[in-house]
């Protein structure tokens, strides 16, 4: 099956070559797309990813999907704009459904992240980007991680989380969220997530 890898912001595609070996060894054709938040204002990431997206359709098989973070926003909302697309699922691994605190505090409080994450910092800051996504109606699997701090110094306070997204941003109605005790950064890593893409990339339609 092919299958399109998207990376998270700050990450490149290199992130999710891991992953990326332990699908090909599974017999799929594994691909990547790339992008830059601070070289590419959003709308034409999206334009790309469209693109993209639209070549795969023209074949007519089946297409697999995983967008770790930010490239879970970007795919939801491309796959969107290509109907002709055949997915046979798509998997997100920490991708915010709300607007995610870690985001808000950076852009609030750390000046380098607004010049880095330009655009894209800016939609994960702001509740009527988020309330805008178009619903998901392909199989799709939302899995988060819960290795992260929790506490009375932390800023997600009792909300388990992964470091960066807590399980509470990540959920979404109508969809059960996966959850397994890795941090955000390596939630691609993890070999119990890796084992859980495998099981839904399979080419059999699961029952």
């Amino acid at each position: 099956m092919q299958l399109l890898l998207v990376h998270g912001l700050g990450r490149t595609p290199l992130s999710l070559f891991g992953l990326g070996a332990t699908l090909r060894n599974a017999g799929h054709h594994v691909r990547y797309f790339g992008y830059s938040p601070t070289l590419e204002p959003l709308a034409r990431i999206l334009g790309r990813l469209r693109s993209r997206l639209s070549k795969l359709a023209v074949r007519g098989q089946p297409v697999g999907l995983v967008g770790h973070s930010l490239g879970g926003i970007l795919l939801r909302t491309a796959i969107s704009t290509v109907p002709g697309l055949r997915v046979h699922h798509f998997a997100t691994l920490g991708t915010p459904t709300s607007v995610p605190r870690m985001a808000v505090l950076a852009w609030n409080w750390v000046p380098p992240f607004r010049l880095w994450t330009r655009d894209c910092g800016r939609f994960l800051t702001s509740r009527q980007a988020f309330a805008d996504l178009p619903p998901i109606t392909v199989p799709f699997t939302p899995i988060a991680g819960t290795a992260g701090p929790c506490g009375r110094y932390s800023p997600f306070q009792n909300d388990p989380n992964d470091g960066v997204v807590s399980v509470s941003e990540a959920e979404l109605p109508g969809h059960t969220l996966t959850l397994f005790p890795a941090a955000h950064t390596f939630l691609m890593d993890a070999v119990a997530v890796r084992s859980r893409i495998l099981t839904l990339m399979r080419s059999e339609p699961l029952s």
